[in-house]
């Protein structure tokens, strides 16, 4: 059975954070990212603007997810300006294929819709791709992103 739990626990984000790193982007964390993480915790976790939970499966810990709620200036796409960016979205290897994934990011996706929110999204890998393509997300290839060559 597949229980997902709110965590506000700053620890038990700490080493959820610290293990994503570890396996999606594949690199020790350096202690300085480690504490720019703890501080967006305190800081977003306490004015609920950032949202976590972690998958159990028959009573161990096996996955995480959250999302984090921002303000854009309204437009027609997204009249009421409220965005959800999901993000942190990782099972535990044994885990996979068991629809664990697909719990965390349906319950993201509630959470975002309860808030109003009327732009949901994230970033991907290649292997979590047909996840979020089934769960109703669509790709935007008018996006770009800068990459600061100095950070």
């Amino acid at each position: 059975m597949i229980v997902l739990k709110t965590v506000t626990a700053i620890p038990t984000l700490m080493r959820w954070r610290a293990e994503v790193i570890r396996n999606v982007f594949g690199v020790e964390p350096h202690p300085r990212l480690l504490v720019a993480n703890r501080r967006y915790y305190r800081t977003h976790m306490a004015d609920g603007t950032h949202l976590a939970f972690v998958a159990e499966f028959d009573g161990v810990d096996c996955g995480c997810g959250a999302v984090c709620f921002t303000d854009e200036l309204p437009s027609p796409d997204n009249p009421t300006g409220r965005c959800a960016y999901l993000m942190n979205i990782y099972v535990r290897e044994d885990f996979r294929n068991r629809g664990i994934a697909h719990r965390i990011v349906g319950k993201l996706i509630d959470e975002a819709r309860r808030r109003c929110c009327g732009k949901i999204y994230l970033e991907t890998t290649v292997d979590g791709k047909s996840l979020y393509l089934s769960s109703g997300f669509t790709e935007m290839p008018d996006m770009m992103k800068y990459y600061d060559p100095e950070n």
